[in-house]
């Protein structure tokens, strides 16, 4: 069951000390990586100890709304958990603070794919719009894998509204906490063989991608390809994920 919450009570605190952490980041590289390939690199969003702390999370049921076994679903093979309003402070924080460093380029996308939304510059804006469309259950998840696990390809897409972009974040470390479970982004291009692109993570990396659709600009103009994401099958121990996405859900 979803808690009523109001998107103007999104933690200032919280969302003023992640704004503080990007404030020095590259943020017109970042966005420009993500515009030319589709996804786009953090390095070491979050500290090992934020990372351990999130992660640590998994077991307390009461900070979630619901708990998905893929395997049931045909999703793949692993868990996940959706987080119930309130969110944790780190993880209200860091998506209110990134949603305005995506927003510009969310819009530029629309128009060069021909749609007419546009987002507004701050989350809480668009928070509500999702609200007044009946879109109010959290997005934000925790997934876990052990060996053998792994994510189908997919989109994260719950509704009429849906922000083109979202975070994925690593709270595992590659090599030590597990082996495999590498994030996979494939293209499906009109009339070509699709691609497939591995996104290299270590601990506190953050991957910012394409939730749907992405603009590509070809000899006659801007054409639309489709995007998906997953995890590929981890080999050893355990991995744990923080996955950001910015609409809610119906």
């Amino acid at each position: 069951m979803s808690v009523a919450f109001d998107p103007a009570d999104a933690g200032p605190a919280a969302m003023d000390a992640a704004a503080a952490r990007l404030a020095n980041r590259d943020g017109d590289g970042f966005t420009a990586e993500l515009d030319a390939n589709g996804s786009a690199l953090l390095k070491n969003l979050l500290t090992a100890e934020e990372c351990a702390a999130i992660a640590g999370l998994y077991p307390q049921e009461d900070r979630f709304r619901s708990h998905i076994h893929m395997a049931r679903h045909g999703f793949g093979k692993g868990e996940y958990r959706y987080f119930r309003y309130p969110l944790p402070d780190l993880v209200q924080g860091l998506r209110g603070a990134l949603y305005p460093h995506l927003a510009g380029l969310a819009n530029q996308w629309n128009a060069r794919m021909g749609q007419a939304a546009r987002f507004p510059a701050r989350h809480a804006e668009y928070l509500a719009a999702c609200h007044r469309a009946g879109q109010t259950r959290p997005t934000p998840l925790l997934l876990q894998y052990v060996a053998g696990d792994f994510n189908c390809l997919h989109q994260d897409l719950y509704g009429d509204l849906a922000f083109p972009m979202q975070v994925a974040i690593l709270l595992s470390d590659p090599g030590r906490d597990f082996t495999g479970g590498e994030f996979v982004l494939t293209e499906q291009r009109p009339r070509m063989q699709s691609r497939a692109e591995v996104v290299p993570l270590t601990l506190g990396d953050a991957v910012a991608f394409a939730v749907h659709n992405r603009p590509v600009k070809g000899a006659k103009g801007y054409y639309r390809v489709n995007m998906r994401h997953g995890v590929s099958r981890v080999r050893s121990g355990q991995r744990h994920t923080l996955g950001i996405i910015f609409h809610d859900a119906k």
